[in-house]
């Protein structure tokens, strides 16, 4: 593992963070390779985001909206960028300049970890790819993310999230069965594979305790997205049968969707049997808990179109606050459909302290998402902001190559920096 004393991890002392040692060289950007080295970071990892100089990461310009400063005007910091990246520490180096390639190398020389999302081969002609960074530091692990992978007869092509989405199968199962297909409302497919890349990274990680070798990660959008299926591909493999859109109405259990009720709607999600006869009870449907076609799930799931209509007239009895004070009691899953802003207000969101309100170099506070990772021994209390663009490259340069300010400044004006 390497040292990295001048890290936010090290200067706040936590020594028991479960990544606290380890160093991330992030040539990622926009989400999936920003999410998967921000949980990184969230661990304890020391994260060293490499931008391009005066640019950045793409999504810093993705707005609005923008941070404010501590004067309330527009820092230019998206609240996308925001999303993905505490935790960091950016450094501005021109990739595409020898000088700059030189410095990354060194850089990955004091690296366990490099992520990296550019079109298969991207780096290879910088000198930045596995084979050549390896070379140097037999110890590196790299994880490249791509849209689909490193071989197979799309490996060229750039990939998406929202055409990944369509490819895999993912829209054709989300939304209304009268209206088109539509994609989930976040770039889910982006998220679900910076989670992968986190545990692929941690796998390899321990994998290195053992051997004492670094190793590559190949992570495909399409091969996550396909994985991501889960019961509705093996809906398909298992029954021949492609699944059809089904609205917010499940594939496999009944009743388990949105319903209208006097004054909006809520969630009904009934997992078992015990919990349907005690809804019927409930809703006042005795007749249609005895009835032999709704019984079992099986039997519900194949007579949805005789049962929804029964559970929806009677949901519509009673505001959406009193069925849920009685769904509650009667212990039969359900919930209210929140708007984002309803949803941090929740009690529930409230009491965990899901949003973060971090100091930032602007002088402002940068809002953000606390972590769902909860460890007992290894705390994630004290995030830090996004960084500024560049924010840190005369630190790191500094502190880790050994780069003295004359240096510094002849890269800067050379542009490498």
């Amino acid at each position: 593992m390497s040292e990295h004393d001048t890290s936010p991890a090290a200067t706040r002392a936590l020594a028991t963070r479960a990544l606290d040692g380890v160093r991330v060289l992030d040539l990622s950007r926009v989400l999936a390779g920003p999410w998967a080295t921000q949980m990184l970071g969230d661990l304890g990892a020391d994260i060293i985001k490499i931008e391009k100089p005066g640019a950045g990461d793409d999504t810093r310009g993705w707005g609005p909206p923008w941070l404010k400063d501590g004067e309330g005007s527009d820092t230019r910091e998206s609240a996308y960028f925001l999303c993905a990246n505490r935790n960091k520490r950016s450094v501005t180096i021109d990739m595409a300049s020898p000088q700059g390639q030189a410095l990354i190398r060194r850089l990955a020389q004091t690296s366990d970890v490099v992520v990296e999302n550019f079109k298969v081969g991207g780096l290879k002609r910088y000198g930045l790819d596995y084979e050549s960074l390896s070379a140097l530091n037999p110890r590196l692990i790299y994880c490249s993310i791509t849209g689909f992978g490193q071989d197979g007869p799309e490996a060229s092509r750039a990939g998406y999230d929202f055409m990944i989405q369509g490819m895999a199968g993912l829209m054709s199962v989300t939304g209304h069965p009268d209206t088109e297909p539509q994609k989930i409302g976040v770039a889910l497919v982006d998220v679900l594979t910076g989670l992968h890349a986190t545990i692929a990274i941690l796998a390899a990680l321990e994998a290195r305790h053992r051997s004492g070798r670094g190793q590559y990660i190949d992570l495909a959008l399409y091969d996550v997205a396909m994985a991501s299926l889960a019961n509705q591909a093996l809906n398909y493999l298992v029954g021949g049968t492609a699944p059809r859109r089904l609205g917010n109405a499940h594939p496999n259990i009944v009743p388990y969707q949105a319903f209208e009720t006097a004054d909006g709607h809520l969630i009904l999600a009934v997992g078992n049997d015990a919990q349907f006869a005690r809804f019927c009870r409930l809703a006042g449907l005795a007749e249609t808990a005895a009835d032999p076609r709704f019984s079992t799930n099986a039997g519900r799931v194949a007579h949805r179109e005789a049962l929804v209509p029964l559970v929806a007239a009677a949901l519509k009895t009673q505001t959406t606050a009193e069925w849920l004070a009685m769904l509650d009691t009667a212990g039969i899953p359900a919930g209210p459909i929140n708007n984002v802003a309803q949803a941090f207000a929740e009690p529930q969101a409230l009491a965990r302290g899901l949003a973060l309100a971090l100091p930032h170099a602007s002088g402002g506070l940068a809002p953000g998402v606390r972590s769902p990772l909860r460890l007992s021994d290894s705390p994630m209390d004290e995030a830090s902001a996004p960084p500024l663009l560049g924010q840190h490259t005369d630190e790191v340069l500094g502190a880790l190559l050994g780069l003295g300010e004359p240096e510094r400044a002849a890269l800067r004006a050379a542009g490498v920096i």
